[in-house]
């Protein structure tokens, strides 16, 4: 699991375990903070023109509330099968990467790919023939 997925995963299982639960703007504050971090690091890595840091934000933000939305959604309806809580967040972080793809420069995406992002494909990869 990429680092994304497992910032996201924490803070879902820490709200799903009752501490504190967090109200929509916590929730919020937090997401975007999370965010905002995970730009400037890519950016900081990659070189990121302007343009491109606004793409990354877009997509993190768009997909960081669905992919928590759909996992909320799962909690409430009382899903226990752990397993449908990491597909759901591996098909958005594969969304996540394929946004990248369409965006990064060739070098950009290559560097991207060996900081982490080969391990993370390869990770769902094997998850996904597991099941």
């Amino acid at each position: 699991m990429n680092v994304l997925a497992a910032i996201c995963c924490s803070v879902f299982v820490a709200s799903a375990q009752n501490q504190q639960p967090q109200t929509p703007e916590e929730k919020e504050k937090q997401l975007l903070e999370f965010v905002d971090k995970e730009v400037q690091r890519l950016s900081s890595l990659l070189d990121l023109e302007y343009w491109q840091e606004f793409y990354v934000d877009s997509t993190l933000t768009h997909d960081y509330k669905a992919m928590t939305t759909e996992l909320e959604e799962m909690q409430s309806a009382k899903v226990e099968n752990r397993d449908l809580y990491v597909a759901i967040q591996d098909r958005w972080m594969q969304k996540i990467d394929d946004s990248y793809k369409r965006y990064f420069t060739e070098e950009q995406w290559k560097k991207y790919w060996k900081s982490g992002g080969k391990r993370a494909q390869a990770a769902r990869d094997k998850r996904n023939k597991k099941n």
